[in-house]
């Protein structure tokens, strides 16, 4: 939860609320397939659906009030990953700090599957 005071009042946002902006600012990227989730019974990975996107993400709240972010897509197959890593980060901090206002110490991009057609 993320947290600003001033002499008007308190502004509180869920960590639902910023887990939904960012799933939604990494699956609009090119290239993204979708959000993943790694099973704990096999160790498989799963492909979420637009529901549950928010599972692929673990924002951690800093000390410092600045957030950092570790997401978990699936690919498709043939993109670039490493460009498509560097959209994916500048995309989530964009929309971060436009809807949320949150400072983003850093966003960590875990590709765990490519999808093949």
């Amino acid at each position: 939860m993320v947290r600003f005071t001033n002499d008007r009042g308190t502004i509180v946002i869920s960590g639902d609320v910023i887990t939904t902006l960012v799933g939604s600012a990494a699956t609009n990227c090119f290239g993204v397939k979708g959000m993943a989730a790694r099973s704990a019974t096999d160790g498989l990975v799963h492909m979420l659906r637009k529901e549950a996107m928010g599972k692929g993400v673990l924002v951690e709240y800093n000390e410092d009030g600045t957030v950092s972010i570790d997401l978990h897509i699936i690919i498709d197959n043939g993109v670039n990953i490493n460009a498509l890593s560097r959209s994916i980060i500048e995309q989530v901090k964009y929309k971060i700090a436009q809807y949320a206002g949150v400072e983003i110490k850093a966003v960590n991009v875990y590709v765990d599957s490519i999808m093949v057609d």
